[in-house]
């Protein structure tokens, strides 16, 4: 009986999730304006006050899938530029973006992003990954920090001088932690909140600018 009642409870939860879902204006918009998903405005707001993506740039989107900021930056950095899309589930293909499947912790798939950047630097890392969650937050927002730690790290080893990146970190247990790491690592930090996020999210994106110590490749 018990488990009857959770699961009812779920089914309730999952339909109040959907009809919220397709009554949401930016999912609209995205199925209208042919956008993968409803964050395509996250970054195009971010975009747009913050000019993070310029023509020829190299850029690498770290948890593409399922390729709605690839999308953006694919038009916006323009046939010199480069767009990286790597993720660990598989993504269809983007007429401006190379995609990389795998984990970017793992050496293979590193080498694997060197050899596609051919020695070009990489201007901008974007990060709009979150993990799987359980509904615990005591649980959910460690694995996010977590995220945002490896995303950093990554972004420390492949981002030339001057180097940007924006990512998603959910406020709660680490964040300001995590916000001193950025604060070491970039000349400027910047936080938005887009209005695409939903009023009762946690997440923000910090943003941050001039990379202060760029490392060799390799």
């Amino acid at each position: 009986m018990a488990t009857k009642i959770t699961n009812q409870k779920l089914s309730k939860s999952s339909r109040a999730w959907m009809r919220e879902h397709l009554d949401d204006p930016f999912v609209k918009k995205a199925q209208k304006e042919g956008y993968r998903a409803r964050a395509a405005y996250k970054l195009l707001e971010i975009q747009e006050k913050h000019k993070v993506i310029k023509p020829g740039m190299t850029v690498v989107d770290l948890g593409a899938a399922p390729g709605s900021w690839s999308q953006i930056a694919g038009k916006l950095v323009g046939n010199k530029g480069l767009v990286i899309a790597s993720d660990i589930l598989m993504m269809d293909t983007l007429p401006d973006v190379t995609f990389l499947q795998g984990d970017f912790r793992e050496q293979e798939i590193f080498e694997k992003l060197l050899n596609i950047l051919n020695g070009r630097t990489v201007d901008l890392v974007i990060s709009d990954m979150a993990p799987n969650t359980s509904g615990n937050r005591a649980v959910d927002q460690p694995r996010q920090i977590y995220l945002c730690e490896l995303a950093l790290d990554f972004a420390n080893k492949v981002l030339g001088p001057n180097g940007q990146m924006v990512v998603k970190v959910f406020q709660g247990t680490g964040f300001d932690e995590f916000r001193k790491m950025m604060v070491d690592s970039f000349d400027v930090l910047k936080t938005a909140k887009p209005e695409a996020s939903r009023a009762r999210s946690k997440e923000v994106f910090l943003i941050g600018q001039g990379r202060k110590k760029a490392l060799q490749l390799g």
